[in-house]
């Protein structure tokens, strides 16, 4: 019998697991230093990123030579929710080396406001995705294809960030290889 420690070891026919919460060790890690990385969303002007890029992307779309309206609504929301999963809960750790890997468990929805759910940022964040589907929706005239579409990527973002969903993991978008065991390391 080979000694695994206290670790418990992850089935590898899961799909879904839940990260385990952090040790005393990375809690005193993370209080160190403030973290800057999800700190930006409470920052004076960072909502109206959002809008910005949305409207970017819109902008963009509509040049497009051959591309319609029902089109480029689509485009739009499918870009920018592909965009904010990458960045808000694709994406683990902070991307600066500041906090010496405090929050490399962690996503950026987990990180932002520490963790604290039903925050003004968190419910604007969640209201942006959700918002931006209605108004493509609406100028997609309701078609079922646009919609399915739409639909299908509001969803893909929206799901992940709520409270039931915190610190659950998908193992199949997000590969993590098991740690070697004690014998390995021998």
């Amino acid at each position: 019998m080979t000694r695994r420690g206290n670790r418990r070891r992850r089935r590898s026919s899961s799909l879904m697991y839940q990260e385990p919460p952090e040790s005393l060790e990375q809690q005193s890690d993370q209080a160190t230093m403030p973290n800057l990385n999800a700190q930006w969303v409470n920052a004076k002007g960072a909502w109206m990123i959002h809008i910005i890029l949305i409207a970017l992307l819109k902008i963009l779309y509509d040049i497009l030579p051959g591309v319609s309206q029902e089109t480029s609504w689509t485009l739009t929301n499918a870009t920018y929710m592909a965009g904010s999963y990458l960045m808000f809960h694709y994406v683990r750790g902070v991307p600066f080396e500041f906090n010496a890997g405090a929050y490399d468990n962690l996503n950026m929805w987990e990180q932002i406001d520490n963790g604290d759910q039903y925050t003004p940022a968190k419910k604007f964040l969640l209201a942006v995705p959700i918002c931006l589907f209605l108004v493509s929706t609406h100028y997609t005239h309701y078609d079922i294809t646009y919609f399915m579409v739409n639909f299908l990527a509001t969803v893909a973002v929206v799901v992940p960030k709520l409270p039931a969903l915190h610190r659950m993991r998908f193992a199949f978008f997000n590969y993590e290889p098991e740690a070697p065991s004690e014998d390995s390391r021998r």
